[in-house]
C-alpha cells in the first residue's frame, strides 16, 4: 500500500522469516557463525534459547540457507509429540518408507542405517527441532539417545534445538541432566537495544530498496524500543503500521504522533524507564529513616513545656490560720500538666522493601556459587506487591528475594526463592514446592550470576541517562 510512496520494492516490516532481512546485529551474525562452525564440527547438541518474537526462526532459515550441500536438514516445525512419535517424525522428513505400525527399535535401526549411508558419501545430517520447549521431557530424551548414533570418530545426526527460555528451566531439571551434559554450545538471542532497533530499522528499510534519508526519529525510536521490548516481531508490527499512517497523512516525516498510534493500534503498553535497584533500595532505607526521625521530632515537640506562661504560685496549706484584717489570697488555677508524649509508632515497611532490603545483604553475604530459584518476573510494582503477599502466604517469606533488573528488554522485578548451598539441595527444593509455585516453572540461578546481571542493568542504566 505504501511502497511506491516510500519508494520500496517490497514490504520491508512482514513478520515472516524472510533471509532477505536477516539483521546481523545484536549479535545475531555472530550466533550464526559460531553454529555455522559447531555443526560442521560435528558438536552433537547444539541450544539455541530467546523470547518469543527475537528471531529465533529467522535464525534457523540462515542456517538451512548457509550450511552447504554436503549437510542435509531436517525441519521438525511441531515437536510436542511422544517419544515413539518423534523417531516416526524424523524417519518421515528424512523420507524414509516404513509402516506406521514399525516398532521403535525398527524406526531407529533404520534411521542408523540412513545415517550411515550418508556419512559414507562424505555428507551431514542435522535436526532442527523449533519450539523445543514444548517437548515432553521424555521426548527430550529421546532426543539424547538419537546423539548417540556414532562411529568412532563422528556423530552420525547433530541436533539444534531451538526454544524459549522455558526450555532451559526444562534443562534444568535433575531427571534430564544427561541431555543437558550433550549440549555442547548454548546460545542466548537477546532484544535489541534503542540503538540496535534504529540499525535494524534502516537496515530493512535498505534492503527493501529504500535510498533516501534516515526516517525515524530518535524519540520516535525510544518509543519503538519501549513498547517493542526490543523483540523484533514486535518492532516489525510496529514499524508497518508508522510507515502506513505516514502515508495516510502523504507525508515522509515520521512523528512520534505516529510511533504513538502504531503502538496504541498494536496494543502494546510502553515499559516504564529502568532504575537503579540499589539507588531504589537507598531511597526506601532514608525514607524510613526520614519517617522515624520526624515522628521523634513531632514526640519532643509535643513533650516540651510553653516558656512563655508564668509559673502560677503554690496556694496556701489547707488548715493554716490567716490574719481577719488580711486580704485573702488570690487562687490561681495549677498549670495543667503536659500530656505524656506518645510513643513513636514503629514504621513497618512495605513488603517490597523489605524483601529488597533483605536481598541487598543476603547478596553480599552468600558465597558465589550459592543457588536460588527464580519464580517469577513482574512489570508493575503493584502486581509484584500482589504476587509476594501470595507467595508469602505458601511459603516463608524471609526466604523470598527481590531484585531489579530487564526482561524481554524491559524494566522489571525479579523473585527468587530459597538459599541453597549446593544445586542438589535447590533440586530438591523445587520437588517439594506447592503446585502454585511450580506452576511458574521455577529455574535455578547462583549469586554470582545475579550480581553479573544486576551489575549489566546498573551499566545500561547509566548509558540511559547520559
Amino acid at each position: 500500500m505504501y511502497l511506491a510512496h516510500f519508494g520500496l520494492f517490497q514490504p520491508p516490516f512482514k513478520i515472516t522469516a524472510h533471509t532477505d532481512f536477516f539483521y546481523a546485529g545484536g549479535n545475531r551474525g555472530a550466533v550464526l557463525d559460531a553454529l555455522i562452525y559447531a555443526i560442521r564440527n560435528g558438536e552433537g547438541i547444539v541450544k539455541i534459547s530467546g523470547e518469543v518474537g527475537t528471531g529465533k526462526t529467522m535464525l534457523c532459515r540462515m542456517l538451512q540457507e548457509r550450511l552447504p550441500e554436503e549437510v542435509e536438514t531436517v525441519y521438525l516445525a511441531n515437536p510436542s509429540v511422544s517419544p515413539d512419535e518423534i523417531l516416526h517424525a524424523i524417519a518421515f522428513e528424512m523420507q524414509l518408507s516404513l509402516p506406521r505400525e514399525a516398532s521403535r527399535l525398527e524406526v531407529l535401526q533404520a534411521l542408523q542405517d540412513y545415517l550411515l549411508e550418508r556419512h559414507a558419501q562424505g555428507k551431514q545430517v542435522v535436526v532442527f527441532v523449533e519450539e523445543a520447549q514444548s517437548m515432553p521431557l521424555a521426548t527430550l530424551e529421546e532426543i539424547r539417545l538419537l546423539s548417540n548414533l556414532e562411529t568412532r570418530q563422528y556423530k552420525l545426526l547433530q541436533i539444534a534445538l531451538f526454544g524459549q527460555p522455558e526450555l532451559d528451566t526444562h534443562l534444568a531439571l535433575p531427571e534430564i541432566r544427561q541431555l543437558k551434559e550433550r549440549i555442547t554450545h548454548s546460545f542466548t538471542l537477546k532484544p535489541l537495544t534503542a540503538p540496535e532497533i534504529r540499525d535494524y530499522l534502516m537496515f530493512r528499510m535498505r534492503a527493501a530498496n529504500y535510498h533516501g534519508p534516515d526516517l525515524f526519529s530518535h524519540e520516535g525510536i525510544k518509543l519503538i524500543a519501549r513498547a517493542s521490548q526490543g523483540l523484533t516481531r514486535r518492532v516489525n508490527i510496529i514499524a508497518d503500521k508508522i510507515l502506513l499512517a505516514a502515508f495516510s497523512e502523504n507525508t515522509h516525516t515520521l512523528t512520534t504522533k505516529h510511533a504513538r498510534a502504531a503502538i496504541l493500534d498494536s496494543d502494546y503498553e510502553l515499559a516504564t524507564p529502568a532504575w537503579d535497584w540499589r539507588k531504589l533500595a537507598a531511597g526506601v532505607a532514608l525514607l524510613a529513616v526520614g519517617i522515624v526521625v520526624g515522628v521523634a521530632i513531632h514526640a519532643g515537640m509535643q513533650a516540651a513545656p510553653d516558656k512563655a506562661k508564668p509559673v502560677a504560685p503554690a496556694s496556701p496549706r489547707q488548715g493554716l490560720p490567716t490574719k481577719p484584717d488580711a486580704t485573702p489570697p488570690v487562687s490561681t488555677p495549677a498549670a495543667p500538666l503536659p500530656a505524656a508524649a506518645p510513643a513513636p509508632a514503629p514504621v513497618v515497611l512495605d513488603v517490597v522493601e523489605q524483601r529488597l532490603a533483605a536481598t541487598l545483604k543476603w547478596l553480599d553475604a552468600e558465597p558465589p556459587d550459592t543457588s536460588s530459584m527464580q519464580l517469577m518476573v513482574a512489570h508493575d510494582m503493584q502486581n509484584l506487591r500482589q504476587r509476594l503477599e501470595k507467595i508469602g502466604r505458601q511459603v516463608e517469606i524471609d526466604k523470598i528475594y527481590v531484585y531489579r533488573t530487564q526482561a524481554g528488554g524491559r524494566a522489571a522485578w525479579a523473585v527468587l526463592y530459597g538459599s541453597y548451598p549446593s544445586r542438589k539441595e535447590l533440586y530438591i527444593a523445587m520437588q517439594q514446592l506447592p503446585a502454585s509455585l511450580k506452576s511458574y516453572s521455577p529455574y535455578l540461578r547462583t549469586v554470582q550470576g545475579i550480581r553479573a546481571e544486576i551489575g549489566s542493568f546498573h551499566d545500561e542504566a547509566i548509558n540511559d541517562a547520559k
